[in-house]
């Protein structure tokens, strides 16, 4: 086992109480639920396009990310792709039905173009989606630190699960997003450091690292039409827009960072700004894989000697292992507080979901005056980073690494989700029992699928009918195709319909 130096474990703690720091100072000003939740609606497109790309490109993306290409190869660097696809649609036909009425949730549309049902369902898979997120998000860095310092595990989920809890009920929309833009640069920095000083020790360098990755087939991406390969052309092309779009435009934890801009037009512009970031972003997370995969190829595998117990564990290995004291410890806290920021994001988001939602849309909330509606905002939050804390535990037992574990979760749930969002937005005919049926239909279709593949009803593991790729394509088809089938003949897309 790895241990920190004291210098490292110094650097560690400053970082991580920075990132705490900036959380907690942000509590200032924070008097109402726009102040809280929406950071008054007044920030600007840069911090909230550096924001939602920190949203995509977490802790878990850090570990991931470089721990699947070694493992799979590029593959999903090419899923990653797709939202030069998705970001036009979300900002140009999506996004502005959000601006409309000024909400405080993305649900609060689908109340008002169906019923409060059906916002109430929608509201509730969010916030149980999120929850599994982010105990992924917290177990993630945990895991990072229990390979190299040698704490247990349960320690540093306990560590991270309190620390972001505190000041995410302190702080509320504007410590998500301060901590966003201080991690991301920390991230972005802390990949390209270990990019080249593993690239130096390889031989050819750069030039080593792709020659090894194109004659090792690493970059390969299959042109054979089938939904059970994890990844093929066809699957990226077609499927994988529908699992960013999920994110983007379903998602609280990303339409609260829209809602906070000023307008419309800078929420758009956030996106954009996103978009032009995302490339070179995706080089470093994703091409970091090869880096290491090139690394080791010349070193010699940890995993085969038994260093490590999973691929989720190259990452942190190597930072350990190869770079100089100092730097292990920042881009160890850069690991943890990026999952930080993540694990605050969902928590401030889960909460605006359930105060808005379910306890001011069904009248708890009557005669609290502004001060009392934060404080039970706050406290609400706290609930919530105790039982992400509390399902953090069972994210080891998931099969597959996070990166298949995390967009699985996210397909079986916001797949529905962006076919409820899509028969309100884009169709005249469905009503709500049309929209209430097609989402429960397709949410039920995709579990009992995703049981089957993973022999919960036959005594053999069956065969595997569907890649992970593909469940938000096939929830949002399902819910459509079910939806309009079981609507009635006079609806218009004007107003509440039953």
């Amino acid at each position: 086992m790895t241990h920190f130096p004291w210098l490292d474990y110094t650097i560690f703690g400053v970082y991580l109480g920075a990132s705490v720091g900036v959380g907690l100072l942000s509590a200032r000003g924070s008097k109402s639920l726009g102040d809280y939740f929406l950071a008054g609606r007044g920030m600007n497109s840069m911090l909230v396009g550096m924001s939602i790309l920190a949203a995509l490109f977490s802790g878990i993306s850090y570990l991931s990310g470089p721990a699947d290409v070694y493992k799979n190869g590029f593959d999903f660097g090419y899923v990653m792709l797709a939202f030069f696809l998705a970001t036009p649609f979300a900002a140009v036909y999506m996004l502005p039905k959000f601006y409309q009425s000024r909400y405080f949730t993305a649900y609060q549309f689908l109340e008002e173009r169906f019923s409060l049902s059906v916002r109430l369902l929608a509201s509730g898979l969010f916030i149980f989606r999120v929850a599994l997120w982010l105990a992924a998000a917290t177990y993630a860095p945990a895991l990072a630190l229990e390979k190299v310092t040698g704490m247990p595990l349960w320690i540093t989920i306990l560590a991270s699960g309190a620390l972001t809890t505190i000041y995410t009920a302190m702080g509320g929309m504007r410590a998500v997003i301060w901590t966003d833009v201080l991690q991301l640069i920390v991230l972005f920095g802390g990949q390209l450091t270990i990019m080249l000083v593993a690239a130096g020790k390889i031989p050819g360098g750069l030039g080593g690292v792709w020659s090894t990755a194109v004659s090792d087939g690493l970059m390969d991406l299959s042109f054979n039409f089938s939904f059970t390969e994890r990844v093929n052309f066809w699957s990226v092309l077609c499927a994988a827009a529908f699992l960013h779009l999920v994110q983007m435009a379903t998602d609280q934890v990303s339409v609260q960072r829209y809602l906070s801009a000023g307008s419309l037009r800078e929420a758009q512009q956030s996106l954009w700004i996103k978009l032009l970031m995302l490339l070179p972003v995706l080089v470093l997370f994703y091409g970091t894989g090869l880096v290491l995969y090139a690394f080791y190829k010349t070193h010699g595998d940890p995993m085969a000697a038994g260093l490590i117990a999973k691929e989720d564990q190259i990452l942190p290995y190597f930072v350990v292992t190869q770079l100089p004291a100092g730097l292990p410890g920042l881009l160890i806290a850069a690991i943890y507080a990026a999952s930080m920021s993540t694990i605050s994001a969902g928590l401030n988001s889960m909460a605006s979901a359930t105060v808005v939602d379910f306890k001011q849309r069904l009248g708890a909330a009557s005669g609290e005056t502004n001060a009392e509606q934060v404080g039970h905002a706050r406290w609400i939050t706290v609930m919530y980073g105790i039982i992400v804390v509390g399902l953090a535990f069972a994210v080891s037992l998931m099969s597959g690494n996070l990166v298949e574990s995390v967009n699985t979760v996210m397909g079986l749930f916001g797949g529905p989700l962006l076919g409820l969002f899509f028969l309100g937005m884009f169709t005249h005919r469905a009503t709500t029992r049309g929209a209430l049926s097609g989402c429960l239909v397709g949410f039920v279709t995709l579990v009992a699928l995703y049981l089957y593949q993973n022999g919960f009803f036959t005594a053999e593991k069956p065969v595997q009918l569907f890649s992970f790729i593909w469940f938000s394509l096939l929830g949002t088809v399902i819910t459509l195709t079910v939806g309009l089938l079981t609507s009635g003949r006079s609806a218009t897309s004007s107003g509440r319909h039953q």
